[in-house]
């Protein structure tokens, strides 16, 4: 029997075939997408319950503990970030349908699998883990800011505040809240203890589920929209390319030891694609056709990205180095 750190290590693996037997299943039979489209936000629910049940929320302290990687993690992703997405989005038509979904998913990083995918490049991981609670609070009080900021008035006219609203209660606060009181509760009961330990089980074939079910609702209206898509992927394409580079300076401003560098470098080129789904789901038709017709593609070039990524950052971008202080930082940095 597989044993939950193997399904975690294969994960990736597992999602690109997940994704091809998605894209095949909504391209042979795209009269399914209408059911699958029903279920998408009952298992986006419970996705993000599991995801939300695994982030630390109760060592905040902890996370503070190291004060330089949070600054660079919130420098790269709120001030960097934010200015190279303004620019690359200079490049896109004005049709706001396309703008929304790109700002969405490009200005909200990764708080789930960007774990994973650190590990897998030789980064230091636990660095990410338990920053998760800062970066997931402060892009939920940030992404109105940044959107109103680059779309203006649009953004007001287009998103419908009363569905927009259910959606973020319904898929974020509610698993939020349920997670924060299971992580309660197991800090004060061994049976909650245990329950906590079974719902790290969860995210994985969730995420899996997950994927299979969003691109196989929506990639007929990827197929339909390919004059939106063609025009976003060199976007997210020069996005993937722009910010290991942008990262690696911010993690020298900030003294950064290898495999801090390495996270800090993931954290920025990770994004929260299905965290921002359903609000683009809770949008008036056809608007969210479009709109999460671009996030889904923006997950698809990621993952293509991120295979990538496990190789260059630790081999190309940030290799080890030897020496008695960069090994003594390595340690603190654990």
């Amino acid at each position: 029997m597989i044993s939950r750190e193997q399904l975690e290590k294969n994960q990736v693996w597992l999602y690109a075939f997940v994704l091809m037997i998605a894209a095949g299943t909504g391209l042979l039979w795209p009269e399914s997408s209408e059911s699958l489209d029903r279920m998408i936000s009952f298992i986006l629910a419970i996705l993000l319950y599991g995801m939300f049940t695994q982030i630390p929320f109760f060592r905040l302290q902890e996370a503070l503990a190291n004060r330089k990687f949070i600054y660079a993690l919130l420098v790269t992703n709120y001030i960097a970030v934010p200015i190279l997405v303004w620019g690359l989005t200079r490049f896109l038509p004005t049709d706001p349908a396309i703008l929304l979904g790109v700002l969405l998913v490009l200005l909200t990083p990764c708080i789930d699998y960007v774990i994973v995918f650190t590990h897998l490049g030789r980064g230091n991981e636990k660095l990410v883990l338990v920053s998760t609670p800062i970066l997931f609070v402060t892009q939920m009080l940030l992404l109105p800011i940044y959107l109103a900021l680059f779309m203006g008035k649009t953004s007001a006219e287009i998103v419908s505040v009363g569905p927009f609203l259910e959606a973020f209660l319904g898929l974020i606060v509610v698993p939020l809240g349920l997670a924060l009181l299971t992580q309660w509760w197991s800090r004060r009961k061994p049976h909650g203890e245990r329950f906590l330990d079974a719902t790290a089980w969860l995210p994985v074939p969730f995420m899996a589920l997950t994927l299979f079910i969003v691109v196989a609702s929506q990639i007929s209206k990827l197929y339909t929209s390919y004059h939106f898509i063609s025009q976003v992927i060199p976007v997210y394409v020069a996005y993937m390319a722009i910010t290991p580079l942008i990262a690696r300076i911010v993690s020298r401003i900030f003294r950064l030891d290898t495999r801090a560098g390495r996270a800090l470098i993931f954290s920025a080129g990770t994004r929260n694609s299905l965290v921002v789904l359903p609000l683009a789901l809770a949008l008036p038709e056809p608007l969210n056709g479009v709109v999460s017709a671009v996030i889904v593609t923006q997950t698809i070039v990621e993952l293509i990205g991120e295979l990538l990524y496990i190789r260059l950052v630790p081999n190309v971008l940030l290799r080890e180095t030897n020496g008695t202080a960069e090994n003594k930082m390595n340690r603190l940095g654990r």
